[in-house]
């Protein structure tokens, strides 16, 4: 029997899709059809992952129908319709009691005031579980949603910056006992603990404070997705857990190595944050029924939808007028985007590292959108899971699971366990906040004054 030598153990997240991760999961007939209007859907999901013990639930978001074709767009249900997270997490709340509840939320479409507020409101609500994915969203069609022009890329991330200092700080507007609620004195709070913002920065100007309690975590955790440079930069100085996606071991190390070596410059150490790349585990009770359930999974994508996947994933690139069983064009090699750096870089490497047709591509890519696909049992996909986290490539993983909700059910039952026997995962939370359970401290409120050494 395997066993943990590592001091720590891995942390998992569950990524929910609707139907699942699958891009043609919804045509999987054990997927929940109805999912992207269906609440007690999640709910169950939500209490699946919770009897896993596991981290935390994690959902994304789009500010737009996707900009296809329409007969794309009517095969591609994914970002089309469905929950607002923070809504839908907080009604999720009131159904589990250990489970972290993590939502993405856009800087580039979204005011400070707002995000702090709504996150606050969630910690609150949840009893300390929240969690805010910080994303920069590129895209024409959310931006002709908010009557805006794209930033540009590394601008997106230099306004996050301010942004995410920004919501910070109005986290901090009360102090933790500011609310004395002296009905006797006549005094609801304390006046000497009421702090105003007044931030005059290069995006934004926010006076504060925020009306809301200072959450039960002191600021609900940051969560970053995306590799670039701009992007681990951001994620050294400011977040605490990292979704990305990684596809081998040494480009695991690599960025492992990386992100946390930034850290020191930020006065942060390498313990406060958290990498946890995206896995797509496909689980069979043999290695042959794994196989063949992906192989069914895979059959089920249609030639469009998967092209106009890969077309994102390089920034736009048209390929209709492409050979589908020959290779990218060469002009790719000399391309810049503005926006999914990180999975052009991906795609373009299989392409050229592999000798991999458009076909192939997008079956890989639209297959998991872009994440590490491992298939096998529950014991094999453990391995992985176990080689990676003990060569110091994560620190735990973003569980995305193919279709829903029998993904999820089927790495609870069948790789969960074999985790805990390892002593690699936790059998019992040890924690009631998000923070208690990733081991991330709670941070001081910035008028707090410095202890005495």
């Amino acid at each position: 029997m395997r066993s943990n030598r590592r001091p720590d153990q891995m942390k998992l997240g569950a990524f929910f899709h609707p139907t699942g991760h699958h891009v043609a999961s919804w045509l999987h007939p054990g997927a929940q059809i109805d999912a992207g209007t269906n609440c007690r859907h999640y709910v169950e999901l939500a209490q699946t992952a919770e009897r896993g013990r596991f981290d935390l639930m994690f959902l994304a978001d789009g500010l737009a129908v996707r900009d296809a074709p329409m007969e794309v767009l009517s095969r591609w249900p994914q970002y089309t319709v469905y929950f607002e997270p923070i809504t839908l997490l907080s009604a999720i709340a009131a159904s589990t009691r250990h489970l972290g509840l993590v939502a993405t939320a856009s800087t580039s479409y979204s005011a400070p005031y707002n995000l702090a507020r709504a996150y606050a409101s969630l910690d609150h609500i949840s009893g300390g579980r929240a969690g805010w994915n910080v994303v920069t969203s590129g895209g024409d069609a959310a931006a002709a949603n908010f009557d805006r022009v794209q930033y540009p890329h590394d601008e997106r991330y230099d306004r996050a910056i301010e942004f995410v200092e920004v919501v910070r700080g109005l986290w901090d507007s009360w102090d933790d006992d500011a609310f004395v609620r002296d009905r006797a004195n006549a005094l609801y709070f304390d006046p000497a603990k009421l702090h105003t913002l007044d931030h005059v920065g290069k995006y934004f100007s926010v006076r504060g404070p925020l009306n809301a309690a200072r959450p039960p975590q002191g600021h609900p955790v940051l969560f970053q997705a995306g590799g670039s440079p701009p992007g681990r930069d951001l994620a050294a100085r400011l977040c605490e857990a990292v979704f990305t996606p990684l596809h081998t071991l040494e480009a695991a190390q690599s960025f492992y190595q990386d992100v946390k070596g930034r850290m020191a410059r930020y006065g942060r150490r390498p313990d406060q944050l958290k990498i946890m790349p995206g896995l797509n585990p496909v689980i069979g009770r043999t290695r042959a029924e794994a196989l063949e359930k992906h192989q069914y999974l895979q059959s089920l994508i249609h030639p469009k939808v998967g092209l106009e996947l890969l077309s994102n994933a390089l920034g736009g690139y048209d390929l209709s007028g492409c050979d589908v069983d020959g290779p990218l064009p060469a002009e790719l090699d000399a391309m810049n985007t503005e926006t999914g750096q990180t999975q052009f870089k991906n795609v373009l490497g299989w392409a050229r590292n592999e000798n991999l047709t458009i076909r192939q591509l997008y079956e890989r890519f639209a297959g998991a959108r872009g994440q590490r696909t491992v298939i096998g049992t529950g014991e094999e996909v453990a391995d992985q899971l176990q080689d990676w986290f003990e060569a110091y490539g994560v620190d735990g993983f973003l569980i995305q699971p193919p279709y829903l909700p029998g993904g999820l059910d089927e790495f609870v039952d069948e790789v969960i366990p074999v985790l805990q026997q390892r002593g690699l995962f936790r059998t019992e939370y040890e924690g009631s906040t998000l923070r208690d359970n990733l081991g991330l401290e709670r941070p001081r409120s910035r008028y707090e004054a410095p202890a005495a050494a």
